[in-house]
């Protein structure tokens, strides 16, 4: 698919070394908008919506703060978050966010998920989990198995 101006700026700011060292591609050679939008396929026929994920990524993560570096259960969860100092922008280049991490385990099935602050906004606003094999991928059929079991 033919990408905007836009698209192609976000991309460039994707690459290992622009904003992150590693980038956000992973070893993915897709374009963005084939990689957003093969995703939003997947949520799809995983009957999965981008809000409610995300929604629940952000209260999870509010949640763990509270545990101050400390893992805590909350529910059938266990949420630990930690925060490095300084901020990180989106490649979007429509905001920039703390660095704050957060893993989530599902207690009932095992299955986990480390993300970010910046990862929530990605995934709400720009519908973008990340290329294949990028640290912060969130692969929607572990999303699913994490927030929905």
């Amino acid at each position: 698919m033919k990408m905007s101006p836009e698209m192609i700026k976000a991309q460039e700011n994707m690459k290992p070394g622009v904003i992150t060292a590693d980038g956000f591609l992973g070893n993915d050679d897709r374009n963005i908008v084939d990689i957003i939008a093969e995703d939003e396929r997947e949520f799809a026929k995983l009957g999965m919506d981008f809000d409610e994920i995300s929604n629940m990524m952000s209260e999870f993560l509010n949640i763990g703060e509270k545990g101050l570096g400390e893992p805590i259960k909350y529910k059938d969860f266990e949420i630990f978050v930690y925060e490095a100092r300084g901020f990180i922008p989106c490649p979007f280049e429509d905001g920039i966010f703390r660095k704050k991490v957060a893993t989530v385990k599902n207690l009932k099935n095992g299955e986990k998920i480390m993300y970010s602050e910046l990862s929530i906004h990605l995934l709400k606003k720009h519908h973008f989990l990340q290329g294949k094999g990028s640290k912060f991928r969130l692969e929607p059929k572990i999303l699913k198995k994490v927030f929905l079991g």
